[in-house]
């Protein structure tokens, strides 16, 4: 690693932290769209020109940052997300878009001198709304952008207080008119968001395989009705139904062996919400997670049979609002493969690893060959302020992330015929 290369990306990823900084800890909360995430768009974009890139924003507010060695050629594209959940770590997402800009910064560095010779032309992206918490879905501007998800429906989606994503984007001005990049391969790095590898003592984690994964919208209808007087066998209480629903979802994950299935419920809607009204709608969002499709299916149907038998008892009723699911799916091998190449010759211990959180690059990697990199996270903590990943591996994944980058320029891993945003793919 070049030190001074090391001490700069350590002094911008601290000035990129202040954005949205939670008080008094390590985190920060900075949604897609909000005033702290169009901060931190301003300032990305003014460090990106500063080095010499074009600043493009596409419909969706994907915020690309380009440069040229060779006009009209692909590009190897590199990036992350910049957005957050509410009081959230300051390392998810945000890590991987700075060191996608160093990482290309040095590769632009390399060809001035003559020391590399790229045959692509290379471009950062801050992906819109990777985290689905303030709009839904997650992974929307990656999804745009792959053809999986309609610009108009995702310009729709609304919020809590029924501002669409059209509305916020233009608020900020984010909202531009970039069009069709053509990507020749695709690289992501990311906190790993699990305890595996810091236990290990892994340094650099080649994704392989992300779980498989089924997300509900449910809704439970009831009848509204005084939370004192009304009789209990009168009652057909929503919100009972959607409380049983959610430990009926943690007990299925006892029916197999441990590590074999996650699920939460992450947020509950209800109505009326009043302290002294029984209530008449619930509706949560429940996400079943695992690395076998055949257990996912198993524990969703369980999960079904089980709502059956949980409106009748409540007499409610369940409604499917909505539903996304996958299956457990590969990376590229010939993405690894480079991958490992790259870390053995720098000697950094690593290992194989699933990914189980979502991530862009699962979008990504369904257009345009691609790497997908960890490096650990202390104790596993993620989506809270004591995230936190030290420094010495951020830089080590830097320096990954850099020679794995100069590899894909020089035509290594490159895919000729696709271009991102152009045609739909299958999920």
């Amino acid at each position: 690693m070049n030190e001074a290369s090391g001490m700069s990306f350590l002094e911008k990823w601290e000035e990129l932290s202040q954005f949205g900084a939670v008080s008094g800890t390590l985190g920060v909360h900075r949604e897609a769209a909000s005033a702290a995430d169009g901060q931190q768009r301003e300032w990305f974009e003014t460090l990106m020109r500063s080095w010499g890139f074009r600043v493009e924003r596409d419909a969706i507010g994907n915020l690309f940052a380009l440069y040229e060695f060779h006009p009209g050629q692909p590009y190897v594209l590199m990036g992350s997300h910049l957005d957050s959940q509410p009081t959230a770590g300051r390392f998810d997402g945000a890590y991987g878009v700075l060191a996608a800009a160093f990482a290309a910064k040095r590769a632009i560095a390399d060809a001035q001198t003559l020391s590399l010779q790229p045959t692509k032309n290379i471009a950062v992206v801050n992906w819109f709304n990777e985290e689905g918490s303030r709009f839904k879905p997650s992974l929307m501007g990656s999804s745009v952008f792959t053809g999986k998800m309609e610009l108009e429906d995702a310009l729709k989606s609304r919020d809590s207080s029924g501002c669409t994503v059209r509305e916020a984007l233009d608020a900020l001005g984010e909202r531009g008119s970039f069009e069709a990049l053509p990507v020749s391969s695709y690289a992501e790095i990311h906190v790993e968001q699990g305890r595996d590898m810091d236990e290990k003592g892994v340094t650099i984690g080649l994704v392989h395989a992300t779980w498989a994964a089924h997300k509900f919208e449910l809704r439970f209808s009831g009848q509204q009705a005084h939370s004192g007087s009304t009789l209990m066998e009168d009652r057909k209480d929503a919100l009972l139904a959607a409380a049983q629903m959610i430990v009926a979802a943690h007990d299925v994950t006892s029916l197999f062996k441990p590590g074999q299935l996650h699920t939460a419920v992450g947020e509950i809607q209800v109505y009326p919400n009043s302290p002294v009204v029984v209530a008449s709608e619930a509706t949560i969002l429940l996400d079943l997670r695992s690395p076998s499709t055949q257990v996912l299916e198993q524990a969703v149907q369980k999960l079904i049979t089980g709502s059956e038998l949980i409106c009748e008892s409540t007499r409610t009723q369940m409604s499917i609002i909505a539903e996304h699911s996958w299956a457990q799916n590969p990376y590229q091998e010939e993405g690894v493969a480079l991958a490992q190449s790259v870390v053995e010759e720098l000697g950094f211990t690593h290992d194989r690893v699933f990914t189980i959180a979502g991530h862009d690059s699962t979008n990504m990697k369904d257009i345009a060959p691609t790497v997908m990199l960890f490096v650990p996270s202390v104790e596993g903590i993620s989506h809270n302020v004591a995230e936190y990943t030290r420094d010495e591996d951020l830089l080590a994944g830097l320096d990954m992330l850099s020679e794995v980058a100069k590899r894909m320029l020089v035509g290594e891993l490159a895919l000729e015929s696709r271009e991102g945003g152009s045609q739909p793919v299958n999920e």
